[in-house]
């Protein structure tokens, strides 16, 4: 497993994507997705000789406010410690700059994940997490 700044591929982010039925919604191309990626500040991916098995990234200003998104490992590889990998490097980079606002979005099912990495649910009536 090797994991890197590098982006994948279109191709092979859209399949990992394709994983979480987060397209159901969006209704993104190849296209649309990879050009959110180029846009990001900071990603990781992990790859698994030339397959992507996960992927997250972070949309920041540099220096106030960073939003970690599309945090995918693919179900196979899902419980092995890849996620937490992603996300301590994910968090390392805003703290290296010293960002002071780190926030996310969850699914719901996977607050707990957040939260074990000291990521506190918001109010109600405040979507995402964030880390103090």
């Amino acid at each position: 497993m090797e994991y890197s700044e590098k982006l994948p591929t279109s191709a092979q982010f859209f399949e990992l994507f394709e994983t979480t039925d987060w397209n159901t919604k969006y209704e993104l191309t190849k296209e649309e997705l990879y050009s959110a990626l180029k846009n990001s500040w900071y990603s990781i991916s992990v790859f698994d000789k030339d397959d992507l098995i996960g992927f997250g990234r972070i949309i920041c200003d540099g220096i106030v406010h960073a939003l970690i998104l599309d945090v995918i490992i693919h179900p196979d590889r899902q419980g092995k410690g890849i996620g937490k990998e992603i996300m301590e490097k994910l968090v390392s980079k805003c703290k290296k700059h010293k960002v002071r606002d780190i926030q996310l979005f969850s699914a719901k099912d996977k607050a707990g994940f957040y939260e074990k990495l000291g990521f506190k649910s918001r109010a109600e009536h405040s979507p995402g997490m964030e880390l103090k």
